[in-house]
């Protein structure tokens, strides 16, 4: 079974420094080779290595295997839709394999940037110390508000499914988000509230009109999704824990009217 650990980098301001100048260099390199391979309409990936390595590693200064890297991240933007020229955020996260990764100890990672390789700590709790050794394949440079991460890849045992004597349904609403086949429900109020909440906010910021409000909203955008996607998923977990405990399979219905249908019922 294959899941994804973040572990919390802490690196030193000339180690960080290095980081972004090498997220900055790749995802710019990115853009030029989408660029490239949009206007000759070539989508193999050692096509698109003979036009664009040279200018990769002379223009922008990327190490071979970040060339490499960089070249392969764009192949897979253009061919998930080849009408569209493909472009890359500045800071956005880039790949890293194992010729330009490796863990020194349990709590140090060497990784290759424009300036050479950087020995970076990272903190590493309970959780993470009892899955190290189930890293495995590349990992993703992640800057997130200033703070470095490394989401790696676990490989883990895919536990052993129990056989289910019954079933418990779900049955997925609006006012309620969910109701079991027991009776137990999962009320919607606090997404509604949250929902009307932010709509005030954000109507009055955008009256407003000022930088200050603009920045304000530019905060707010994304963070009721987030608490959407957060409340299903605590309900998703509570409805599996509670059918897990009475050795019970799971069965939803009604989908389409309810704000699980984005994916991340779980049940």
């Amino acid at each position: 079974m294959k899941q994804t650990m973040l572990l919390k980098l802490v690196p030193t301001p000339e180690q960080a420094a290095a980081l972004l100048d090498t997220l900055h260099a790749v995802n710019a390199a990115c853009t030029y080779a989408g660029q490239v391979a949009f206007h000759t309409k070539t989508s193999n990936k050692f096509e698109v290595q003979k036009l664009v390595y040279g200018p990769l590693r002379m223009d922008y200064g990327l190490p071979a295997q970040l060339a490499i890297r960089a070249i392969s991240k764009t192949v897979d933007a253009y061919k998930r839709d080849k009408r569209i020229q493909p472009t890359f955020k500045p800071e956005g996260a880039i790949a890293y394999d194992p010729r330009v990764m490796a863990f020194k100890s349990l709590i140090t990672v060497s990784l290759l940037t424009l300036h050479g390789r950087v020995l970076v700590p990272f903190r590493v709790g309970t959780y993470q110390r009892a899955r190290m050794d189930a890293i495995q394949g590349q990992a993703d440079l992640l800057y997130r508000k200033g703070r470095w991460y490394l989401g790696v890849p676990l490989d883990v045992p895919t536990p052993p499914a129990e056989p289910a004597a019954e079933t418990l349904g779900v049955d997925l609403g609006i006012v309620n988000l969910a109701t079991d086949s027991d009776g137990e429900t999962f009320s919607g109020a606090a997404l509604e509230h949250t929902r009307q909440q932010m709509g005030t906010l954000k109507a009055a910021l955008q009256t407003r009109g000022t930088q200050s409000a603009k920045r304000h909203l530019k905060r707010l955008a994304g963070r009721e999704a987030r608490f959407r996607r957060a409340t299903n998923h605590c309900i998703s977990k509570l409805i599996v824990t509670k059918a897990k405990r009475s050795h019970k399979g799971t069965r939803a219905g009604g989908l389409e009217a309810h704000p699980f249908s984005d994916g991340t019922h779980g049940s």
